[in-house]
């Protein structure tokens, strides 16, 4: 698959998960949830333990299925572990320009953040496939409408403390996705289910 087409299928839904757990266990079973709830595009924490090996079982068990990548990929090190473990894409806070290089090299979207105009600029002239915005919550909605305002053509992706009830909002500003953690992810397994559901719902049909 082309880079291009990953991102694209990455962002599809509008929406992915980020998932950050205190253990592998806790992550392979979030991960479960989610994906059988009809989620197509997840991301593994490298801050989660063994991350890289939950990356690895849940590439083989989902095949093309769905869109599995790794997050805060802070080093060229980290992405190229990243990447051998199988990891469809690349997500970061940070704008390193070796980790850029590094997916690029072997053909796999590359996600990093940005939290001014000028870093949002640099980093599309480096080739990101697509900009974080993180934290979110220290920006609004109308953050993206004002950079989308001068910056039309950049695709941006807020992530950190979205709500269900906001996410809408950020994609209705301009944003191309939004990423989403505990706000998505807490919670037993019907519970998480039926937030999905309607937050697919409703960023599907935003009126």
């Amino acid at each position: 698959m082309y880079r291009w087409e990953t991102t694209r299928a990455a962002l599809a839904q509008r929406v992915f998960a980020t998932i950050r757990t205190e253990s592998y266990d806790q992550a392979a079973a979030t991960a479960d949830t989610l994906l059988s709830a009809g989620l197509t595009t997840l991301e593994i924490s490298l801050t989660t333990p063994f991350a890289l090996e939950a990356v690895t079982t849940l590439v083989r068990e989902v095949g093309d299925d769905a869109v599995i990548g790794a997050g805060t990929v802070l080093d060229e090190v980290s992405a190229r572990m990243a990447i051998e473990a199988g990891a469809r894409f690349l997500l970061a806070p940070n704008l390193d320009e070796a980790v850029l290089r590094t997916g690029h090299r072997y053909g796999i979207p590359v996600f990093p953040g940005i939290a001014t105009p000028t870093e949002a600029v640099r980093a599309m002239e480096l080739g990101a496939d697509a900009l974080t915005l993180y934290p979110a919550t220290a920006y609004s909605p109308d953050w993206v409408v004002d950079l989308r305002a001068i910056i039309p053509h950049v695709a941006l992706l807020p992530i950190g403390g979205i709500t269900v009830a906001a996410a809408p909002d950020w994609v209705a500003a301009g944003a191309v996705a939004v990423g989403m953690g505990s706000a998505l992810t807490d919670g037993d397994r019907q519970t998480v289910t039926k937030r999905l559901t309607h937050l697919l719902e409703r960023l599907a049909d935003p009126n």
